[in-house]
């Protein structure tokens, strides 16, 4: 091989890898997004959950975040964690009708938006936002929290977009939590089972036994077959 097509074949690597290097670099770009996480999160039960916002840009930082609740699934508790550096604002609004949310709980007010402001999540960064709430609604798999996110030039990235079946992932997500079936509903649901079966073999065995019991009374009273009267009369003439 000669020294020329040596150093041609090293400029098409180098091509091709500085082609590879861009997509790997523009990759977290397209996927960072506000995202939430859980500790457990339990139909019924509190949970620690954590809000992520990465700041996607490199020439400003991100000054405000400000976090929507589900309307149609208040939850009576909210207690975001401090974090240096920023102001927390929790919005709250009465709600038309109390409505139950999980061990009875009875909710009147329900949490509408936390909004973190005053700090910064520099260009490249993230920010990490706990908040304890609870309870999780029963029979409700999924929470969408739609976020809105703060450069410091003024640009509002809302992450809102929901996905739709087969649609795959919308370009601005909005936060979404997957809730657990309630361990109370499974425990219960292992109990009845064992517990109906017990039942339908006892009503089997009381039914059984009843039959017996009236198939012996109909043999006790069955009648006896009767002499018949003209072999009694003859009878008794010849003996006088």
């Amino acid at each position: 091989m000669s020294a020329k097509t040596s150093r041609t074949g090293r400029r098409a690597a180098l091509v091709a890898g500085l082609g590879i290097a861009g997509a790997l670099l523009a990759q977290p770009v397209a996927s960072a997004h506000v995202s939430i996480s859980a500790d457990d999160p339990v139909a019924g039960e509190h949970t620690m959950a954590t809000f992520r916002v990465p700041n996607e840009r490199d020439d400003a930082s991100t000054v405000r975040v400000e976090v929507t609740f589900p309307e149609d699934h208040p939850l009576a508790s909210v207690s975001p964690q401090a974090v240096p550096g920023w102001t927390i604002t929790v919005n709250k609004q009465p709600l038309d009708a109390p409505v139950e949310s999980g061990h009875g709980t009875t909710v009147s007010e329900a949490v509408t938006s936390i909004v973190w402001d005053g700090g910064e999540i520099p260009p490249n960064q993230f920010q990490a936002f706990p908040v304890r709430l609870g309870p999780l609604p029963e029979g409700e798999p999924t929470l969408v929290f739609k976020s809105l996110q703060t450069y410091s030039d003024g640009e509002v990235v809302r992450w809102i977009d929901t996905e739709s079946p087969g649609g795959g992932e919308p370009e601005h997500p909005a936060p979404t939590l997957t809730v657990e079936q309630s361990s109370a509903a499974a425990s219960e649901s292992a109990v009845d089972g064992p517990d109906t079966a017990a039942r339908v073999l006892g009503g089997a065995g009381l039914t059984a036994g009843l039959a017996a019991l009236a198939v012996s009374v109909a043999r006790r009273k069955k009648p006896q077959a009767p002499v018949p009267v003209v072999e009694a009369e003859r009878k008794e003439t010849a003996r006088l």
